[in-house]
């Protein structure tokens, strides 16, 4: 991994009250916090020095062709090796001596060299504050409002703290776990990222489909006062305490943390030891007096996905085993129930990385307290957690990640007695609102693979609910199949196979058509349609692990072989839940001639009950094209996108601000297994296509 740090001053066009005089200046850090073969993700915080500022853009230069493929708190467009980022709706402001921070995930090949230079608002930085630009446009400034003292903790501390509890057994009563994410740590406040208002009715069904645990993530950045105090916002601290409060009372056991603090001012900690550890102390005894007579069943979790800037993987180790270290002595010193409470430790990024592990191990063994966790986070592998490189398939580069990962912490941490929870898991890209960059079926054998592992593993796996997952308005999940093979993994294997889709031809002859079946142990049952069970030899015939099924059954399944699913099956097995097949008519999608711009441009395309699957771009001489050119495979959404209702594929902005003038030769790859090309043509701004 490599950790670079660009540190500037910057002037900027300030906006100030009318017919005052600007003083302006700011303070960039840039860090990359974690890289991968081909990718990384990367902090950027900004630091106002000068009056307050209503609107910003970041400007920055790449000095070895990185792109941005993915950014967060910012609205972020390239040319070229040139990236400009703006302000979202909800952090335009920023005040004096305030920091406003956002991230982003980006693509690399040959290096990743920080950026050595930056702009605000198109001015240069110089490394001091200075006078505002002749061009500044002035507005008001904004006010702000004091927050109020935070209410002192509604409980008294027993005399007699409770005896010392059984960490092992707290960690495995807590499985499974679900997360209350985008909530409570959204910026600015709980409704900011798309969620409704918690309730106990929502927290009550949580529990009701078998969740044991909740993990309340927290950001408490923008909810608490000034140094030295750091006062809680007093109604910001009641309505966490009224989650909590909710939550014990539906009998789940409850983690708090301090969330999106890690990136937006803990990670500032090599170089401001002094000021992070202070407001540190400061949020963490507040907690901890809070709660500190609350049932057993509260866990506190140290902070979320620590990073810090301009440090060696190394230095991070130390600097989150000082926090840790730092956070278990004051809320072991507030006595009560916090004398023997659970508290949770995360490795540096929470990563699983052996390194990683070890320096986290090697930190609890330095504490010598017997009630702690450690904690690490999964989204698996990743050219298929968000489908790029062509990882659309639950493959043997996933399971190996997956099982590799889960053995480590296993062999690490539990096999020494100290419990996990894996405190998020999920797929980055399996997402409600962008239907199709991971296909069902691999997703279901991966929900299926991680159950198991974690499970024979003795690891609390905690799902990461953004609201992908349960709609909280209706209360009910969005795909009930994916719950129930979620419900499953807890305590069983589920049969699978190589693939949940059968596809046949709109027209002429039906073949048969073979699935090879992942028993996982079980014994298959046979194939139901509804409540009716299909005749083995007559309409399928098995040989080992493959079932064929054969040519008059899908004829008959196929119905009037309209385009799209025209029935579906189930092959059901001695445990688990049954798998899903869909029948599906389809032909060849066919595209024709579009002429357009690189801000907006879409291939007509008729799908023709078809499903895309992935996307490769390449140039004349075989070469990749565009974003992540380290692969010809693009990433889905990201870069393309499939609107079946308009009939078109789009490709982005994204896409286009990284593709070198000239021909660009597009496969689509389909779930049918059909592919077609398709050639564009880019010139400057202006993009034409037509099909091959």
């Amino acid at each position: 991994m490599l950790a670079g740090s660009v540190a500037a001053v910057l002037v900027a066009s300030m906006m100030v009250p009318v017919g005052a005089q600007a003083a302006a200046g700011c303070r960039v850090s840039y860090a990359v916090s974690s890289q991968w073969p081909g990718g990384f993700t990367a902090a950027v915080d900004v630091t106002n020095l000068g009056d307050p500022v209503n609107g910003w853009r970041v400007g920055w230069t790449f000095p070895s062709g990185q792109r941005v493929t993915q950014a967060w708190n910012a609205t972020v467009t390239s040319s070229g090796s040139q990236v400009t980022a703006t302000n979202v709706s909800y952090n335009a402001a920023i005040g004096t001596n305030a920091t406003v921070s956002f991230g982003f995930n980006g693509s690399w090949s040959g290096s990743n060299t920080a950026p050595a230079a930056f702009t605000l608002n198109g001015v240069a930085c110089t490394g001091t504050g200075g006078t505002p630009s002749p061009s500044a446009s002035p507005s008001t400034t904004p006010s702000t409002t004091p927050s109020p003292t935070a209410t002192a903790s509604p409980s008294t501390p027993p005399t007699t703290p409770p005896p010392a509890g059984d960490p092992m057994a707290t960690v495995a009563a807590m499985q499974p776990g679900w997360n209350l994410g985008n909530t409570l740590d959204a910026i600015p406040d709980e409704t900011a990222w798309g969620n409704p208002l918690t309730t106990q009715a929502l927290l009550r069904h949580v529990r009701s489909q078998g969740y044991r645990s909740i993990r309340l993530p927290i950001t408490w950045s923008n909810h608490h006062g000034p140094a030295p105090d750091y006062t809680i916002d007093a109604t910001w601290l009641n309505r966490v305490r009224q989650i909590v409060d909710w939550s014990l009372a539906e009998d789940l056991y409850v983690m708090i943390n301090l969330h999106h603090d890690s990136w937006q001012w803990l990670n500032t900690y090599p170089a401001d030891r002094t000021g992070v550890t202070n407001r540190y102390r400061a949020l963490w005894t507040q907690l901890a007096t809070t709660f500190r007579g609350y049932s057993p069943k509260l866990v506190f979790e140290s902070i979320n996905e620590p990073q810090f800037t301009d440090t060696t993987d190394e230095q991070g180790d130390t600097a989150i085993r000082e926090l840790n270290a730092e956070f278990v002595r004051l809320v072991r010193a507030t006595g009560g129930n916090n004398a023997t409470r659970l508290l949770v430790l995360p490795t540096l990024h929470t990563s699983g990385e052996q390194a990683r592990l070890d320096a986290l191990a090697a930190g609890i063994d330095q504490l010598d307290d017997p009630n702690l966790a450690a904690t690490v986070h999964f989204y698996g592998w990743w050219p298929f957690s968000v489908n790029i490189a062509g990882g659309t398939r639950y493959d043997t580069n996933v399971e190996q990640d997956l099982v590799g990962t889960f053995d480590r912490v296993h062999d690490t941490f539990v096999a020494h007695g100290i419990p996990v929870i894996i405190g998020e898991w999920a797929l980055l890209a399996w997402d409600h609102t962008r239907p199709g960059i991971i296909e069902r079926g691999e997703f279901l054998k991966y929900l299926e693979a991680v159950g198991y592992h974690a499970r024979t593993r003795n690891l609390t796996t905690m799902l990461w609910d953004a609201g992908q997952f349960l709609n909280r308005a209706e209360l009910r999940w969005r795909d009930q199949g994916v719950y129930d093979m979620l419900k499953a993994s807890w305590t069983t294997r589920s049969g699978t196979a190589s693939t949940d889709q059968v596809y046949v031809p709109r027209t002429g002859t039906i073949s048969a058509r073979s699935i090879t079946l992942n028993l996982n142990g079980l014994t298959f049952r046979g194939l139901w349609q509804g409540g009716t069970q299909l005749a083995n030899g007559a309409d399928y015939t098995v040989s080992g692990s493959t079932v064929t099924l054969t040519s008059a059954a899908l004829t008959r399944l196929a119905g009037n072989r309209a385009y799209g699913v025209n029935s579906s099956i189930e092959a059901r097995f001695s445990q688990g839940v049954p798998w899903r097949i869909d029948v599906i008519s389809s032909e060849p999608p066919t595209q024709s001639a579009a002429t357009g711009t690189t801000s907006s441009f879409a291939i007509p395309t008729q799908f023709r009950g078809d499903q895309l699957a992935t996307m490769e771009a390449t140039y004349a001489d075989g070469s990749p094209a565009g974003p992540a050119n380290w692969t010809p495979y693009k990433e889905f959404w990201g870069n393309f996108q499939p609107d079946y209702t308009a009939g078109t594929i789009i490709l982005k902005p994204e896409f286009f601000a990284e593709v070198n003038d000239g021909t660009v030769t597009l496969t689509f790859h389909f779930w049918s297994g059909t592919k077609i090309t398709y050639r564009i043509t880019k010139s400057g701004t202006t993009v034409t296509g037509a099909a091959t």
